[in-house]
């Protein structure tokens, strides 16, 4: 049996007993020694729900020295031809929606929460919380936006050697891959070419310019220039900007950023400090033309959909550093050896499962999956998954949000299938 079998097998199912996690490196001491069935029978396989045709559903119960974490997972076979992946979101960068409503919506047969984002503001009072992700996103091939500087993000810190560019994917080839988007972008006028610092995103680079397209929705821009690269509660900027470029031509100008939805074909530049310094120079009527695209750092296959996050497994092997004291709730996916297989994975927030899992335990739980690549996602009150049932019109939650709702959320990841 070849390696890539053995962790398909893996992923289909965990009977009996894991092997000791602690064989990874990521546990100090005894921790995640096994998975039973909900059931609690012993040895027993967990019962398994086709969703669709491809698409399969289980659940684990995760003993740990805190006690017992429930974990929901989705089996996604990629190399089914009816099955697919994709983005979930509101149909805005700035909005946010539960994932069961995102998922009827869309008309997935089951989906995940997906990036962190930005939730408050309570240390820039008056500015609105935009409600949108921290990292890359791209939906059905259509790029909506770029990372935040690793300073501005929501949640954790992140592992060593990680970065708010941080994605997982599905390249048009069909295989799930975690990677590294980076803006290459530029505004040209006739006095100068400017590096594009940001697209569609909640926080901009200290002394740039950002661009702002229908894509980011009807929420307000301010918060692009509050804080500072290195700190996220620092003030909001005195020094901002605003161009609406339209037609190749700059249509509207304004000394603070705006709010309101930005029509098709139309882009709003918005700068801070230096930034705003060089659009000043800008009248009505002068040519500008604005440009910009994702860059991946590993792979030259186009994708379909990708989502932020950060990475917690690479290679089989947890990444260096990961924490393995703070247990929360979490999301999680993981990659089989191939890129053919995701497992997207929600943690129970009931009470009696709250406790959760470490970041580290998540690795070697993901490993024992089968997964080779793993990537954390938002977790806490925001950690859902849903799931519908064969036959059955709209999608179910089948976790306990810890909020106890689900919690608005701006992306996810979505199952579909033709079946």
């Amino acid at each position: 049996m070849t390696r890539r079998e053995q962790g398909s097998g893996r992923f289909r199912a965990v009977r009996g007993a894991l092997a000791a996690l602690t064989a990874l490196g990521t546990l100090a001491g005894a921790a995640l020694l096994g998975a039973a069935p909900a059931s609690g029978v012993p040895g027993a396989a967990p019962a398994v729900t086709e969703i669709a045709p491809g698409v399969e559903y289980r659940d684990y119960d995760i003993p740990t020295p805190r006690g017992t974490a429930h974990a929901h997972v989705l089996d996604v076979d990629l190399r089914h031809p009816g099955v697919r992946v994709g983005l979930l979101y509101p149909g805005a960068v700035g909005a946010r929606q539960p994932v069961s409503t995102l998922a009827d919506q869309a008309g997935a047969v089951a989906g995940v929460n997906g990036d962190f984002f930005n939730i408050t503001e309570t240390q820039h009072p008056g500015v609105e919380a935009t409600g949108a992700p921290v990292g890359p996103a791209i939906a059905a091939g259509h790029t909506l936006k770029a990372a935040v500087p690793d300073g501005q993000r929501f949640g954790p810190a992140l592992p060593p050697g990680t970065t708010t560019e941080d994605v997982i994917g599905v390249g048009v080839d069909r295989r799930a891959r975690l990677d590294r988007l980076t803006l290459d972008g530029s505004v040209r006028t006739r006095e100068a070419r400017l590096p594009l610092g940001g697209l569609n995103q909640y926080a901009l680079p200290v002394g740039s310019v950002g661009a702002f397209t229908s894509d980011w929705g009807v929420t307000s821009r301010v918060r692009a220039t509050c804080g500072t690269d290195t700190d996220r509660g620092a003030p909001c900027s005195t020094d901002t900007y605003e161009v609406t470029v339209r037609g190749g031509r700059v249509a509207a100008v304004a000394d603070t950023p705006g709010r309101g939805a930005i029509a098709a074909g139309t882009t709003v530049l918005v700068g801070r400090e230096a930034g705003a310094q060089q659009l000043r120079k800008l009248a009505l009527g002068d040519p500008v033309h604005v440009r910009h695209r994702l860059v991946p750092s590993a792979s030259d296959t186009p994708y379909r959909f990708v989502v932020g996050g950060y990475p917690l497994l690479r290679g089989g092997a947890p990444l260096p550093g990961l924490d393995d004291r703070t247990s929360a709730v979490r999301t999680a996916a993981g990659i089989d050896e191939g890129g053919r297989r995701l497992v997207l994975l929600a943690l129970d927030g009931a009470p009696e499962f709250r406790g959760g899992l470490t970041i580290a335990e998540v690795a070697a739980f993901l490993r024992e999956l089968g997964a080779e690549d793993g990537f954390s996602l938002d977790g806490g009150g925001s950690s859902t998954l849903a799931a519908r049932e064969p036959g059955a019109p709209a999608v179910s939650v089948r976790n306990h949000p810890s909020g106890g709702a689900e919690r608005p959320v701006p992306n996810g990841i979505g199952v579909f299938s033709r079946a």
